[in-house]
């Protein structure tokens, strides 16, 4: 027998090319991060995306305990980075946590 599903949404947000970007991420950085302390509670992961030299930051990810994508698009919209202009591009896809230590192992198994 299989245990139900929890899906969750995923947004991936990349942000804009030029120093722009990365200069509102520090200037916003303590807003954003207090955004993420209120909200904790509606996220199952949350954090900076890196490129492989892992200093330079190049957006966010977002993982949202919800499956409903207008609810992740409303809480993404309420965050001080999405307000700031820092992402050129957004990407939503609903995820199913099927296995891992962060799943308590597999979740398609009793």
């Amino acid at each position: 027998m299989s245990k139900k599903m929890t899906l969750y949404t995923i947004a991936r947000c990349f942000d804009k090319p030029g120093k722009s970007a990365a200069r509102r991420r520090k200037t916003f950085l303590a807003d954003h991060l207090a955004h993420v302390e209120k909200t904790i509670d509606d996220l199952f992961a949350a954090g900076p995306l890196y490129t492989y030299d892992h200093e330079t930051i190049i957006g966010s990810l977002y993982i949202y305990k919800t499956d409903n994508v207008s609810e992740a698009k409303a809480m993404l919209k309420a965050d001080p980075y999405y307000k700031a202009d820092i992402w050129g591009e957004i990407r939503f896809t609903p995820f199913y946590a099927a296995a891992g230590s962060g799943v308590g192992g597999l979740a398609y198994k009793e």
